[in-house]
């Protein structure tokens, strides 16, 4: 392998599934080389603002652009805010002396990859999603490296890496700490399931799992509910297992370790971290974007360590006919978990990182 790049800008933000993948990859960085200078790009108002600089990484900012779908007053604007974006991009190059610019895609990446190439500077780009979005299809062309959550993502020339996913999610044990994650949970040694719908899609879920939450308590069924800032949930008086809320979890490994069966969206990060540690999982895609989230799940789902459930059919009753029982099957969960882990993968950010590494020595 070529000599590891002296300095590295990643673009990425606005969501978790840009954010966390950007940092796992810094991560891997800097585990192969303690000298490597790492930066990031991102805007004032996402989930970077918070999670980079907390993370011990510089974030260099630039302003939101976002790429209408339709004709409207945005569109009139973006030549303007498109170059207002690239010049602080370029600024931010030549402030870390970058050698290879990494994108993840979203509203940061298309400034990003435009910067690059006007300083000559090699590009990869990292796509989570199965159905790739709009900035990472302009970045691939004529990009250094290309690489891939899940195969048959439609990028010409890619590589499929995987997604680069937290060290404490990739080395956990769910089975040693699973005694600990309920302890710090509070929760007893009963079917345990974990709800999170994320940031953007925890409404649907939140409602129907509140309602139905005194039926599951009396089955026997505990509940840790994340579920997300500014949106808790009051399941009323439960008479048997606990029922636990939190707006925010930043101990996911021990949310992973604690549960039993998941209740998520198929974010491309959600699915592959609940892949690689092997939890059994039902996924309810978003009903908007681009259909991405359906196609996310499909092979954990084809495998048989999750099932898909449209949004539309999520409802206290669902819960009560489907997942309850769900819950309290051992024997199918342990056939689920087992499938689950067969199509998961841990080693994304040291695959993505080799390319990165390729890409600035060709550079």
């Amino acid at each position: 392998m070529s000599a590891g790049p002296r300095s590295v800008l990643l673009a990425g933000g606005g969501t978790a599934g840009h954010v966390s993948p950007l940092l796992a990859l810094a991560d891997c960085l800097v585990r192969r080389d303690a000298d490597v200078a790492v930066a990031a790009l991102g805007t004032a108002a996402g989930l970077e603002a918070r999670l980079v600089p907390a993370r011990g990484y510089p974030l260099h900012e630039v302003p939101r652009v976002p790429f209408p779908r339709r004709p409207n007053a945005a569109l009139v604007r973006l030549p303007k805010a498109l170059r207002s974006a690239v010049a602080a991009a370029e600024r931010a190059i030549d402030a870390t002396g970058a050698e290879v610019v990494v994108g993840f895609g979203g509203f940061v990446a298309a400034p990003a990859y435009l910067a690059a190439r006007r300083r000559g500077l090699p590009v990869v780009v990292h796509e989570q999603n199965a159905r790739p979005g709009l900035a990472n299809r302009l970045g691939a062309r004529g990009a250094a490296a290309v690489g891939v959550t899940f195969p048959g993502t439609p990028l010409r020339g890619a590589t499929l890496t995987g997604m680069p996913i937290r060290q404490e999610i990739a080395g956990l044990d769910r089975t040693a700490l699973r005694a600990q994650a309920r302890e710090h949970f509070g929760l007893a040694d009963a079917p345990t399931v974990l709800v999170t719908g994320g940031s953007l899609g925890a409404a649907r879920l939140n409602g129907a799992f509140e309602t139905a939450g005194a039926a599951l308590s009396a089955a026997g069924v505990q509940v840790l509910h994340v579920t997300g800032t500014g949106k808790s949930v009051d399941p009323g008086t439960t008479t048997g297992a606990a029922y636990r809320v939190v707006e925010y979890c930043d101990r996911m490994d021990l949310a992973y370790a604690a549960a039993d069966l998941v209740v998520a969206r198929a974010g491309a990060n959600t699915v592959c971290e609940l892949t690689a540690v092997g939890l059994p999982a039902v996924y309810v895609p978003l009903p908007i974007g681009n259909g991405e989230q359906r196609l996310n799940a499909a092979t954990a789902v084809g495998a048989g360590g999750g099932l898909l459930v449209d949004d539309a059919d999520v409802d206290p009753a669902w819960v009560e006919a489907s997942v309850l029982p769900l819950a309290r099957d051992a024997e199918r969960l342990a056939a689920m978990s087992e499938a689950a882990a067969s199509v998961g993968e841990r080693d994304g950010d040291e695959k993505l990182a080799d390319l990165v590494h390729r890409a600035a020595g060709a550079g």
